[in-house]
């Protein structure tokens, strides 16, 4: 399945891509392109469209794209849902909500600026989602239930 998104990607066009790979379409292909033109590529790519205005795969109210997909393919999981109060105060400049959040927002710009051709940065920024995605794991399995 094809997605297409907004080029120059930061938080949440990172981690949207790891989540859609790890846990919703594992043979994704994902295309980069200007604001502007998603919404054309979308149609004639017959790609899904994500964290652009107006897409449901979006921003909506104090939910960002990474939450819009764990609502759309009902994921569960609590160590993701855990990454995502991560994401999301990371990706909605509200980084006081989540202490980590201001970790990950240093990390995604440190990797934008090494990193400035969208698909390097994806391949490199995944491992830095899977050591989070574990360190959230670890954190959930000790909470009491």
């Amino acid at each position: 399945m094809k997605w297409v998104t907004r080029s120059h990607v930061h938080v949440d066009r990172v981690a949207c891509p790891w989540l859609i790979t790890r846990f919703v379409d594992s043979s994704a292909e994902f295309l980069f392109v200007a604001a502007d033109q998603v919404e054309e590529v979308a149609k004639n790519q017959q790609a899904i469209p994500f964290d652009i205005t107006g897409a449901e795969l979006g921003h909506h109210g104090d939910s960002c794209s990474f939450d819009a997909i764990i609502r759309k393919y009902g994921l569960k999981d609590k160590a993701l849902l855990r990454l995502a109060r991560i994401v999301n105060a990371a990706d909605t400049d509200r980084l006081s909500a989540e202490p980590v959040a201001s970790g990950l927002e240093a990390i995604a710009v440190g990797f934008s600026v090494r990193y400035p051709d969208d698909r390097e940065n994806l391949c490199r920024q995944f491992e830095v989602y899977d050591a989070l995605y574990a360190w959230c794991r670890l954190q959930v399995a000790g909470e009491k239930v």
